[in-house]
């Protein structure tokens, strides 16, 4: 039997935003939707770019809400509805300030951590027993204030271990569906 798979991509809309650490979850559905030769169209629906991909017996939904990250919550709903998948099968993928640039955390349900898009996406579902894929952008140096970290670009000097990070995010949603938490917690949870 397959299964279907709500894969969503936290991030801002628009060119401004694109090359944010905020949006490095969006960068990762790009991959996703790449890998596949598949392209991101806007739902008839939900605020959100869309595309569907077939990866073994399973068909994914890759999705980029195109609204601000604080109101992700609505267009993921609209999408799940739509769709007809329930939390068991989201996968989340946003960025993450507590682990270093470049590192993966999978898991399973938790907090938000002061993450607005996450925050929103409990709301819309009132739970937040969904997967996560956390993509470690690291903390800022010094006095910056996070807020205005997550809205700035990646340095030049980052960008191997921002190519590093999509990649390996990409790997990290296909064993995720393929193969299962444990496994994908073993293999990327460093």
């Amino acid at each position: 039997m397959a299964n279907q798979w709500l894969v969503v991509g936290l991030g801002n809309p628009g060119p401004t935003y694109a090359f944010t650490r905020h949006n490095i979850g969006a960068r990762v559905i790009d991959e996703l939707a790449a890998r596949n030769n598949s392209k991101l169209s806007r739902h008839k629906r939900a605020l959100a770019d869309v595309a569907e991909v077939r990866m073994g017996e399973n068909k994914l939904v890759l999705v980029k809400p195109m609204s601000y990250m604080n109101e992700s919550g609505g267009p993921t709903k609209a999408l799940a509805s739509f769709y007809k998948i329930s939390p068991e099968n989201i996968i989340v993928l946003h960025d993450e300030l507590d682990i270093p640039l470049s590192t993966i955390r999978v898991k399973l349900g938790g907090g938000d951590n002061g993450h607005n898009g996450l925050k929103s996406i409990r709301s819309a579902f009132g739970t937040g027993d969904w997967f996560r894929v956390r993509l470690g952008i690291g903390r800022p140096e010094g006095r910056q204030d996070p807020a205005d970290f997550v809205l700035k670009a990646f340095s030049s000097a980052q960008a191997t271990d921002v190519e590093f990070l999509i990649t390996n995010g990409a790997d990290a949603v296909e064993s995720l569906v393929n193969h299962g938490l444990v496994q994908t917690q073993n293999t990327f949870n460093s």
